[in-house]
């Protein structure tokens, strides 16, 4: 397996995870159906507003967040690579009357696919393991952004991905020096799903994300660490409060998501 394939086997993995996490009690879409706002606090102390606001969601898998922003009254377009993901998100987006829009590209390539200039750009919770340059991806934030425009992201800390899935040993390296191939069964949505699947990404150290968005014209406002998920998606956790989840044996010693907004100059 080669990394320079990395677009389309990680298209395929997300093509056959996407029925999966529909259907699974980690993404509830019963509740979203009926109202359920999808984003949280940590992300939305950082966006305000949105309502009025063009918003450009960065892989926004079937749509929940970009739907839910339309829910707010932005006028919300959400991107991602998988064409099945897409393809649900509008079906969904139609059945409940909403306005979102949805373009199916690589992020890289979304220049060649949209011709707008956005308000707020946002992407969130296991996003940018799957570039492998994130120059190329700030260029791309920098590329949509009007002039003052906002960027929010929230993700998960590089210090979760250098250990394994069990959280016993550190075994990748924090720094971004080569792709890691794992092989995976079931998906974090559902562990127990017959689901058998591929992927190839990257971590990426705190200092490249900044670094990158600052040599593309952003500036950096506001930088956060939180010593728990949001989500209940890795082994041997623990849910210490209502839907806040760290790893059990490891407690608050390690940041377990970041927050970030800048500003484009």
């Amino acid at each position: 397996m080669e990394a320079k394939d990395y677009i389309n086997i990680n298209k395929e993995t997300w093509n056959n995870k996407v029925d999966v996490h529909i259907d699974s009690d980690f993404y509830d879409m019963e509740g979203f159906l009926n109202g359920k706002s999808t984003l949280n606090s940590i992300e939305l102390d950082l966006l305000g507003d949105v309502k009025a606001k063009k918003v450009l969601h960065l892989q926004c898998h079937f749509g929940q967040d970009t739907m839910t922003f339309s829910r707010m009254g932005a006028k919300a377009t959400g991107v991602d690579l998988s064409d099945k993901a897409v393809e649900r998100a509008r079906e969904i987006n139609e059945k409940l009357n909403l306005d979102a829009t949805f373009v199916c590209c690589d992020i890289y390539d979304l220049p060649n696919h949209l011709n707008e200039k956005f308000d707020i750009i946002f992407t969130s919770y296991g996003t940018i393991g799957w570039f492998p340059d994130l120059e190329k991806w700030a260029k791309v934030i920098s590329h949509f952004l009007k002039p003052g425009g906002k960027f929010v992201m929230a993700e998960f800390h590089p210090v979760v991905w250098m250990f394994d899935n069990d959280f016993k040993e550190v075994f990748y390296n924090y720094f971004n020096d080569e792709p890691i191939f794992e092989e995976e069964e079931g998906t974090y949505a559902n562990k127990e799903a017959s689901l058998n699947t591929t992927t190839i990404t990257w971590n990426h150290p705190i200092s490249e994300v900044l670094n990158a968005l600052i040599s593309n014209g952003l500036e950096i406002n506001s930088f956060n660490e939180f010593d728990y998920s949001p989500y209940n998606c890795f082994n041997q956790t623990e849910e210490f409060e209502p839907n806040k989840f760290r790893i059990k044996h490891l407690g608050n010693k390690i940041p377990m998501v970041y927050s970030l907004s800048a500003t484009k100059k």
